[in-house]
């Protein structure tokens, strides 16, 4: 599944405003990595956005329809939801907030070829 390019452009914005972050290709779509945890990510032109079980109640309230991927829930906000800079960057401070708030993973170990 294709994204939105044009969201892509404005999320990479607005989450290098306030952290380091990693982009990866997943889902079909795009993620965003924070402190080794997705934090957010793009599937068409919705944005996927993880708040972590606290935040759920509240997304939901204001408009997103919960997901579970993985494992892991999650929430979409439709692109409707996102005209405005200050809609986004209200998502986005979330799903950093989020993922800098979550201990690193360890890397992942690499097999040895015989």
């Amino acid at each position: 599944m294709a994204f939105d390019n044009q969201l892509a452009d404005r999320v990479r914005s607005a989450v290098a405003e306030r952290t380091d972050f990693e982009e990866r290709k997943m889902f079909g779509g795009l993620a965003f990595m924070v402190n080794t945890h997705m934090a957010c990510g793009m599937v068409g032109n919705d944005l996927m956005v993880r708040v972590g079980p606290d935040g759920h109640e509240d997304a939901r309230a204001r408009g997103a329809t919960e997901m579970e991927f993985t494992g892991r829930p999650m929430v979409i906000v439709p692109a409707a939801l996102l005209a405005t800079e200050d809609a986004l960057d209200s998502w986005i401070d979330k799903a950093v907030t989020h993922a800098r708030a979550q201990p690193p993973k360890p890397p992942k170990k690499t097999r040895s070829k015989p």
